[in-house]
């Protein structure tokens, strides 16, 4: 491997305290998260002033950057007060600014002309000549649109060597242009370009004729109608090897609504793929021949979701790429504790976990260890068979997890309804 290579940056989702602390315990390099205000994530649990400054102390101390979203499509009234938050956004030391807005962005050059500024996905940008432009904006990083293939990353790359490059590789895809989109609006009146999304695409269409009320048609044959609108989620995990070669230098994690297990999951997954592929760039093995080995398959598979799609990295999504008979696939797995002590081990649950229950710890290595739960006691020292979400419980686990540490996640197998 040549001495000046980089592996690329693994940005991860801090939809809220814990998810920040989640994610940098597996490995991210930088977090994204944002205010109570100009966030496109209104819903997630974002941080207020206080815990803003706290999240970028906390990370900072690990290592980690922190890019703070003020990437809302504003209109008038939201440009009051941005000012003051950009202030105090600096003085609270967030390493990036993540921008879409055009208005904003000159606010941002204005008032906090020291910060660097990442352009958003929602930018939609596609070509070579947009890159340059943003460039000439004060941009230092962009994040491409979601629609691009790998020729055309590559194409970008080469055009604009100096750029940082950023990709999404993994989460949730909108079936509007990189995401912008009214059709919430439209049917809820919740603005998906104000951070209010009330995901539509996910729900259940049928179709309805005028003149017979009440009688709703399937688009398909499915007496629950269709997800018409319904995309699996990205997941290029695989293809690692080839975004790294083309020079991208950070590699993004939707997911700042999702569930903690989900954020430790995909984070930890990613963080293993890119230090295989730069275990194996310093044995000197040539990109095109670097292979994830299939407990990487494995692994990402039970993070869950919506199944999973490349997008337009090869080619054009087919409607293989869609989900149109149900919201999301069969989860096959949940998170079903966080490591609170280690010794004893102690396990704030998260969904319920029994004795004679089958979990798996994720640790440092990527294969997690698979354990059996022989004996739990509660926090005051009595035997307990079961425990409920929320509960603090000591098990007795055999095998013992090696290397335990806090905030260490467990994970079950869902039993799913036999049909009858």
């Amino acid at each position: 491997m040549k001495t000046d290579e980089k592996m690329p940056e693994l940005l991860a989702p801090a939809g809220s305290r814990e998810k920040l602390i989640t994610a940098i315990h597996y490995g991210a390099d930088a977090v994204y998260l944002g205010g109570a205000n100009w966030s496109l994530r209104a819903k997630a649990g974002n941080f207020d002033r206080s815990g803003l400054r706290e999240a970028v102390s906390y990370a900072h101390q690990r290592g980690v950057k922190v890019y703070v979203t003020v990437n809302i499509f504003a209109h008038n009234r939201d440009l009051n007060g941005l000012e003051d938050y950009l202030l105090f956004l600096r003085e609270a030391g967030a390493d990036a600014l993540i921008v879409a807005d055009p208005g904003i962005l000159l606010l941002c050059r204005e008032t906090v002309p020291d910060m660097p500024l990442h352009l958003s996905t929602q930018a939609n940008v596609t070509n070579k000549a947009s890159v340059r432009f943003w460039q000439e904006q004060g941009v230092r990083r962009i994040n491409l649109a979601r629609e691009l293939s790998l020729e055309e990353i590559r194409t970008i790359r080469q055009a604009a060597p100096e750029i940082g490059l950023e990709i999404f590789v993994h989460g949730a895809l909108c079936i509007s242009y990189s995401g912008r989109c009214l059709l919430s609006s439209y049917l809820t009146g919740r603005n998906s370009n104000l951070g209010d999304c009330a995901h539509p695409c996910r729900y259940s269409y049928s179709l309805l004729e005028e003149k017979r009320p009440g009688q709703y048609f399937p688009v398909e044959e499915d007496k629950r109608g269709t997800y018409i609108f319904n995309s699996r989620d990205l997941c290029l995990l695989f293809r690692l090897p080839e975004l790294a070669a083309a020079g991208v230098d950070a590699v993004k994690i939707e997911g700042r609504m999702k569930s903690v297990g989900y954020v430790g999951a995909a984070v930890r997954a990613y963080r293993a793929a890119l230090d295989y592929i730069q275990e194996q760039r310093a044995a000197g093995a040539a990109w095109e021949d670097i292979v994830l080995p299939p407990v990487f398959a494995e692994e990402i598979a039970k993070v869950g979701t919506r199944g999973q799609t490349e997008n337009f990295f090869s080619a054009a999504p087919s409607s293989s790429a869609m989900l149109y008979d149900r919201m999301r696939e069969i989860q096959p797995c949940a998170p079903v504790g966080i490591v609170r002590g280690s010794s004893p081990l102690l396990l704030e649950t998260r969904n319920v976990l029994e004795v004679g229950d089958q979990i798996e710890h994720l640790g440092r290595r990527l294969e997690p260890t698979r354990c059996t739960v022989l004996a739990m006691t509660a926090a005051d020292g009595t035997e307990v068979r079961r425990a409920n979400p929320g509960c603090v419980v000591a098990p007795l686990l055999a095998p013992a997890p090696d290397s335990l540490l806090l905030n260490d996640l467990f994970r079950k197998t869902i039993v799913q309804p036999q049909p009858s």
